[in-house]
């Protein structure tokens, strides 16, 4: 939209956000002579924090009022549409161009077709990625001489779209493959999806449950696969597409799919070869189950949220909340007792008791003493017997009634006692927990906490119950479904963990590998080093079914095989084999002479098993391929922090287990991305953001259409949509990629969290319009015939005489950005990247060096005029090169428009150019001074102008005092570019001994400039002599309270050297605007006289 609000440099100059543009009085605060050298470098800190406050602010405040536009814009869009005025001519053949290019094909830039008259990402981004993809610049080739950097995606959920976490993932993936590949490197980034055994499986069922009304049980293993294979084929294709859309520069010859044939034999492999190693085991052992998936989790997918007390929660399968927090006390009475006498336990679940065993005392408990050896009566079952057992590692005497009741079957520390006395394991629940058999009569078939309640009234009834207390505890949750973690006892398969884990530790000690941010490394540390055995069993059918397979001999009784998954099993009766027949060979070499059938284990393996493999798994291992040559081991894993343990650490362990090398040199883990008010991405707040409908931009109707089509209660609908209509009143504006993509990266330095806001993602895309008039004013200022200089930049040359000190100005400042961004990207600082690209465009390209050249363009100096071209189209280019990685499209399309040399080494794309990297040549530390005390005289004026209430319009004229020769030639040879930008009339150097006229306002810029305007006729001088007195009184206050700390008899034993000669120079500056103020109150007096 052209009548967009860009940043402009009114913007720049108020809100000061380039070091070298701040005055040096910009603080009002004396350095204290009593502080010591570290307590001035946290004083420093704290400025610097300000001051960055500050810019937030105004960012925050620029942001608010481009959104205001952004609105006004789209209003006043709509009712031109309807009164029947169309756009530009410019701007419809130009988009008409665009969108009509043909799939594959580079999109016409000549100039055939005009450059709109303003930027339109929709226009932009159409079309590039497509002929980036047909010209195979993202693929990687085997047997390149170039260095290698080889990235594999964090591969996405088939089953869903892309959220904004997986933008920000992408984003900065996307941005180090893209600066990697220019940098000169064979460049690899291979595209994949995890096929997320448990997601997926959940949304097909939904899905034949609502449309058929269907289970899978009621088609069948095979027939289910079939329907989840459709739905990945019919909804799978929608995440690549949106990585398409955010420019994801990936090698889709190489597109990998968790349940591909090649990853699945690498499953295959990796199984069997641990399970000979001795890695992988069956073992009969408690796991986190899920009742409302109906199979088992690992620890890192059980949520765990604290309560303080009695708390009624929703549990998934009750239509009732549940009471937490709270222990509940009973009495089992000994068996055969005369007196009656009883032992108290307590227990958070006091269903399970219906599985107790035993009741354990210390055998140093004199209470309890006379009770060793005895029995107790079970309550709901008289014909078991529970032991009186004593045992000191889990009894607490002071706990308590120093009596705890035991149920190996459902409880972690009770499943070790029952080893220990070798105790019965008594399941209570089925897999979706319903009470079984052992509920006898009066509990069999109820729901576990509906039990909770039937056993606590039951107790009461027997006089055996004894009241309830407050109880702070931690509850697990299942991370997926929510439901309350029941521990079971189940054979499963398990990876034993702890060497490999050992491993994992000494690769980051000894800098095999390395971890970014470097302090995630004590959360490794600290993980691995107390790692448990995984389980890898889970009971469903999607993923890879576990090759293992059970042993049933022949004729022997119905029930003496076991049942493979059940109490019944026996262990000893599996094993593994790549397919059945090497199964039936193992099962020969380890039952000779029996006669058996075998049964695959109808489990599949945890999704994550398949994920730790993923990073050679792609390369085509176990098999020696030529990407396991070239490729393998990658240089990158860049993801999110919350799955360090879930992937990272488990592709680490297995990658060197199963190759022998770490998977990756490194790993980036990256902020998770929160909402504006901090918030966690949740679908009951309505933050859940699509990156597309940032992109191209969504009503408020249509968001709140996206969470009715979802699946959420009418309770949370409700609450989301009201979310919604706070944070996106006017929906969310139409942004494109590149501006999401810069203000994702931008977001990285921000630490653990990334609070993204829309309005800063908005405000981006305008300033993609600056980029766009940028280009605009370069293709009508260096004409049809400019001749631009080599691609490398060889005959650029700044430093003769007759180069304009703009030009060599403007080249020094893009090599100090080229030498920030080198550093930051090496170093992963994103936003220090981001920042340095920014402020280079922003502040010196577009706001001061457009500006000021504008005179000599316009001149007839021809000299001149070729420098100063040479400068802009080298600023231009290189200025479009380093941003591509960051902002592919627009940079692109811009890039396609400058003119350039006709060499037959020239790339087609800005994506294969170089990358421009920092020329010693091009640093000029004296210019750059120059300039910026250039710039400083136009902050002044601006200052003054602004504070002494000038209107905007007016141009008063303007007076220097300069005693630095390079300033005053600064200032002399951009004297016009200076009026321009400071709107000032005549500006006139004065030498010092000469007075300025009366009626002048006053700053003091350094100890070597003065700046004045004249102020007479444009201002109210009796308001402004008011302002200038209390300005100068305080001036004053600071002055004498300085001097009164330098002039301290120990002053200069206690305070360092440098911190004197800064105070020092802040005391002379302060006595010389004293001076000047009281000048400047003089003349308004005169002024008020005349």
């Amino acid at each position: 939209m052209s009548d967009e609000r860009e940043i402009t440099r009114e913007d720049l100059f108020e809100a000061g956000t380039d070091d070298r543009m701040r005055s040096k009085k910009e603080t009002k605060e004396e350095v204290i002579g009593e502080k010591t050298s570290e307590q001035i470098e946290r004083e420093q800190k704290k400025r610097q924090q300000k001051a960055e406050k500050e810019l937030k602010f105004a960012l925050k405040k620029a942001q608010k009022e481009q959104s205001a536009m952004i609105a006004s814009s789209e209003k006043k869009e709509k009712k031109e549409k309807k009164i029947g005025k169309a756009r530009s001519k410019e701007d419809e053949m130009a988009l008409e161009s665009a969108l009509g290019t043909k799939k594959g094909e580079r999109k016409d830039t000549s100039n055939a077709v005009p450059m709109a008259t303003s930027y339109n990402p929709k226009a932009v981004e159409f079309a590039w990625y497509d002929w980036w993809e047909r010209e195979r610049f993202f693929e990687a080739r085997n047997a390149s001489k170039k260095p290698k950097f080889v990235i594999v995606i964090p591969p996405p959920n088939v089953t869903g779209a892309l959220h904004i976490g997986h933008a920000l993932t992408n984003s900065i993936q996307d941005t180090v493959v893209r600066w990697r590949r220019m940098s000169g490197y064979e460049a690899l980034w291979v595209p994949g999806t995890d096929h997320a055994g448990i997601a997926t499986q959940t949304v097909v069922e939904k899905k034949l449950m609502r449309e058929g009304k269907i289970t899978r049980h009621d088609l069948g293993r095979e027939k289910f696969l079939e329907k989840v294979f459709e739905w990945k084929g019919e909804y799978g294709g929608k995440i690549f597409n949106q990585l398409r859309r955010l420019g994801s520069s990936l090698d889709w010859t190489r597109e990998a799919f968790t349940m591909d044939e090649k990853l699945s034999k690498a499953v295959k492999e990796a199984f069997v070869k641990m399970h000979e190693d001795g890695l992988i085991y069956r073992d009969n052992r408690l796991v986190n189950w899920s009742c409302q998936l109906k199979t088992a989790i690992s620890d890192i997918e059980v949520d765990h949220i604290d309560i303080d007390g009695p708390t009624m929660l929703s549990v998934p399968g009750h239509l009732k909340k549940v009471e937490f927090g709270v222990i509940t006390s009973f009495a089992y009475k000994i068996k055969d007792d005369p007196n009656g006498d009883e032992l108290v336990v307590a227990t958070t679940r006091i269903e399970t008791m219906l599985g107790d065993v035993a009741v354990a005392v210390h055998p140093e408990d004199e209470r309890y003493k006379k009770y060793h050896g005895k029995t107790l009566v079970h309550p709901f079952d008289q014909s078991r017997e529970i032991p009186i057992i004593c045992d000191e590692v889990l009894v607490d005497m002071s706990f308590g009634t120093g009596c705890v009741k035991i149920t190996p079957a459902h409880d972690p520390n009770d499943f070790q006692t029952g080893k220990r006395h070798n105790l019965q394991f008594i399941n209570c629940f089925t897999e979706d927990g319903i009470i079984n058999d052992v509920g006898g009569d009066l509990f069999k078939g109820m729901k576990r906490f509906e039990c909770r309640v039937a056993i606590e009234k039951k107790l009461e009834e027997l006089g055996l119950y004894r009241g309830k207390d407050k109880n702070p505890m931690r509850l697990g949750l299942c991370s997926r479904s929510k439901d309350v973690i029941e521990p079971m006892l189940k054979p499963q398969w398990w990876v034993n963990c702890g060497d490999m884990a050992k491993d994992a530790c000494d690769a980051v000690r000894d800098g095999r590998l390395e971890i970014l941010p470097k302090e995630q490394e004590a959360t490794w540390f600290r993980w691995l080093e107390n790692i448990r055995d995984w389980c890898i069993s889970r009971q469903l059918w999607w993923g890879h079914r576990i090759p293992a397979f059970y042993v049933n001999f022949d004729n022997e009784e119905e029930g003496e095989n076991g049942l493979p998954g059940g109490t019944s099993e026996k262990v000893d009766r599996w094993v593994v084999g790549r397919d059945e027949s090497e199964a039936q060979k193992e099962a020969e070499k380890k039952f000779p002479g029996k006669k058996f059938t075998l049964a695959q284990d109808e489990d599949v393996l945890d999704t994550w098993f398949s994920s730790g493999l993923f990073p050679f798994s792609v390369f085509g291992w176990p098999d020696e391929t030529p990407d396991m040559k070239d490729f393998y081991p990658t240089s990158l894993l860049e993801t999110g922090h919350d799955i360090l343990f879930f992937w990272v650490a488990r592709m680490v362990m297995m990658g060197m287990k199963l190759t022998g090398k770490v998977p990756f040199k490194k790993v980036f883990l990256h902020a998770m991305v929160r909402d504006a008010h901090g918030r966690k991405m949740s679908k009951s707040l309505g933050n859940v953001i699509d990156p597309i409908n940032v992109i191209e931009g969504i009503s408020l109707e249509e968001l709140h259409e996206t969470l009715a089509n979802g699946n959420l209660e009418e309770k949370e609908l409700k609450k989301a949509t009201a979310g919604q209509k706070q944070d996106y009143p006017q929906g969310i504006p139409e942004c494109g990629t590149d501006a999401l993509r810069f203000a994702l990266m931008s977001y990285t330095g921000q630490g653990r969290d990334v609070n993204l806001d829309v309005l800063r993602v908005a405000a981006y895309r305008n300033w993609c319009n600056k980029l766009w008039n940028a280009i605009k004013f370069a293709m009508a200022n260096l004409g049809d015939d400019y001749q631009p200089v080599d691609n490398e930049y060889k005959e650029l040359d700044t430093n003769d005489a007759t180069c304009p000190i703009a030009a060599r100005w403007i080249i020094s400042c893009l090599n100090n950005a080229l030498a920030v961004v080198d550093e930051a990207m090496e170093s992963y600082n994103f936003n220090n990247a981001t920042d340095a690209i920014y402020q280079f465009w922003q502040n010196d390209l577009c706001d001061v060096f457009i500006e000021i050249i504008k005179p000599t363009m316009n001149g007839d100096d021809d000299i001149a005029k070729k420098k100063t071209r040479d400068a802009l189209w080298v600023t231009l280019d290189a200025g479009l090169k380093l941003l591509h990685p960051f902002m592919p499209f627009v940079t692109e399309e811009l890039w396609q428009r400058l003119p350039r040399r006709a060499d037959a080494d020239a790339p087609c794309s800005i994506m294969i150019a170089t990358y421009p990297t920092k020329n010693e040549a091009w640093s000029n530390d004296k210019v750059e001074r120059s300039m910026r005390d250039a710039i400083e005289f136009v902050k002044s004026l601006r200052s003054m102008k602004s504070s002494y209430n000038v209107a905007p319009k007016a141009k008063p004229n303007a007076f220097a005092k300069c005693s630095d020769a390079d300033v005053i030639a600064a200032i002399k040879e951009n004297l016009t570019g200076i009026q321009t930008l400071a709107s000032v009339g005549e500006i006139t150097i004065l030498d010092s001994n000469i007075d300025v006229p009366i009626g002048c306002g006053v700053t003091v810029v350094n100890d070597q400039l003065t700046v004045y305007i004249e102020l007479k006729g444009h201002v109210d001088a009796e308001k402004e002599t008011k302002t200038l007195e209390s300005k100068l009184k305080s001036t004053i206050e600071l002055n004498e309270k300085l001097e009164k700390t330098m002039s301290e008899a120990t002053y200069a034993e206690r305070v360092p050297e440098n911190v004197r000669t800064q105070n020092n120079e802040k005391f002379a500056l302060q006595k010389q605007e004293i001076a000047a103020l009281q000048k400047t109150i003089e003349d308004f007096q005169t002024l008020l006289s005349l």
